[in-house]
Order: C-alpha cells, then sequence, then structure tokens
C-alpha cells in the first residue's frame, strides 16, 4: 500500500466505522420501538446501508485493497437479515464488519506511522 492508498483507507475506514456503529445503534434502538414506527425505522436504516455499501466500493477503488469486498459481503449478509424481518440480529455481521474495518484503518495507520505522516 503506498502513501496515496494508505490515505485513502484510513480516511475511508472512519467514515465507514462511523457508519456501522450508526447502524448498529439504530438497529437496538429499533427493537423498543411500537410496530407502526418499525418500517419507517427500517427504511432509514436501510438507507444508511446503502451508503455504506457506496463509500465500502469507493473505499475498493481507491485503495485497490481487495479485503474491502470481504466487508461488503458481511454488510450484505447483514441486509438479508433486515430483509428477512429479523433486523435486531443482523447486529453480529455488522460486528464483523467493523472488526475488518477496523483492521484496515490500523495497517493504513500503521503504515502512515512508518513514513512519518502520523
Amino acid at each position: 500500500m503506498n502513501t496515496r492508498e494508505a490515505i485513502m483507507a484510513f480516511s475511508q475506514s472512519e467514515k465507514i466505522k462511523s457508519g456501522i456503529i450508526w447502524v448498529s445503534h439504530a438497529l437496538e434502538l429499533l427493537r423498543g420501538l411500537p410496530i407502526p414506527e418499525k418500517p419507517g425505522a427500517e427504511k432509514t436504516i436501510k438507507m444508511k446501508i446503502d451508503m455504506i455499501v457506496q463509500e465500502i466500493r469507493l473505499a475498493k477503488n481507491v485503495t485497490g485493497d481487495p479485503d474491502w469486498n470481504d466487508i461488503e459481503a458481511v454488510i450484505d449478509q447483514a441486509m438479508v437479515m433486515i430483509n428477512s424481518g429479523v433486523a435486531p440480529e443482523s447486529v453480529v455481521h455488522l460486528t464483523q464488519a467493523l472488526s475488518r474495518v477496523t483492521s484496515i484503518g490500523h495497517r493504513s495507520m500503521s503504515i502512515l506511522k512508518e513514513k512519518g505522516l502520523l
């Protein structure tokens, strides 16, 4: 990973981590919502997940790191669970995605530290 790719990977990882954390919290809150409010909340969550997937694809394109593909696959699994009506249980997949994004961020940050840029 060159310097430019490391900077982009670090930046994207921070945005994606933030989004995953937001969605995870929203899914936990979804459990306590009254039934009439759940469809609207799920729609908002799905839109946020779509935004996260777009950021993952951007990260893959600008860094060339194939590890982003694995993260997108895990996010897709979470989306399947949400679409199947078991949205709160998808947090397990989001936690896996968060761990993988954190690993990419850590790896890119290490490269930037070695080069004296952080």
